[in-house]
């Protein structure tokens, strides 16, 4: 597994343009992350707090505020765009359940084929030789009976009435149905700081879930570089295992 920030929020000239269009003056610091600055600026348009009506907060007491009031909303506006790696699919499958603040671009076994696809064997079982040999042998053959799924409809009469494009599209998706759950795959999410701050107190602390919490780590690591003022109420954490979880930082229950 391998997580890769790709996009976050950035400041656009207009902001400056507006300020001096409305003769505002806003107090800023330097070395404020672009995402936090536009969580200020945006919590600041709802009371016109700028000039002679700013608060003397900095940018992170600012936004630290926000969560503590459980004003969030404003936290919708920053966001983190994240490209998952070398994940199965039965993660991506939990992963885009969570709807709301989030946008998803997962690839297609439908248009990729998954002749040589990878697998991601689960966190955990690796220290057991047996289990690891019959999960192996499992996913081997899932693969070799795909292989001679796409082979044998390829050579058949089977949906020949269909444009090559599509019948290319009904061998690969009949052929996936034998592919495991660990299959590898590709997801790019989006979310908004809001959602993500969700996200990691839904899934950040669930000791039986390992791929999931590893993602988790790897998570908070990427959005807290984006807008560290949005999760530091959240920290790293580890078990008597060694492994490594999210959580609240008032949370004891590790």
């Amino acid at each position: 597994m391998k997580l890769y920030l790709i996009a976050s929020s950035q400041i656009a000239p207009g902001i400056a343009q507006y300020l001096s269009d409305e003769a505002l003056s806003w107090r800023q610091e330097s070395d404020v992350p672009a995402a936090q600055k536009l969580i200020e600026f945006a919590g600041r348009i709802c009371y016109m707090a700028f000039g002679s009506r700013q608060s003397p907060r900095t940018n992170k007491q600012y936004v630290e505020n926000l969560i503590e009031q459980g004003h969030e909303s404003v936290l919708e506006h920053a966001s983190a765009s994240l490209l998952f790696t070398g994940i199965s699919r039965g993660l991506s499958h939990q992963l885009v359940r969570h709807r709301v603040g989030f946008s998803y671009s997962q690839l297609s076994q439908q248009y990729v084929g998954a002749e040589e696809s990878a697998f991601a064997m689960p966190p955990g079982i690796g220290a057991d030789v047996e289990a690891s040999a019959i999960w192996a042998d499992a996913v081997a053959r899932s693969r070799e009976s795909y292989r001679k799924l796409v082979e044998r409809l390829e050579q058949s009469n089977v949906g020949n009435h269909l444009t090559r494009k599509e019948r290319s599209r009904f061998i690969r998706s009949a052929s996936r149905s034998v592919l495991p759950e660990a299959t590898s795959t590709a997801l790019v999410m989006t979310g908004n700081m809001r959602a993500w701050r969700n996200f990691l107190q839904a899934r950040g602390n669930i000791a039986g879930d390992y791929e999931m919490t590893q993602a988790c780590v790897e998570v908070f690591g990427l959005v807290s570089a984006v807008a560290p003022a949005c999760f530091g109420d959240m920290q790293i954490v580890e078990n008597a295992e060694g492994r490594a979880y999210v959580i609240k930082k008032r949370d004891s229950r590790l």
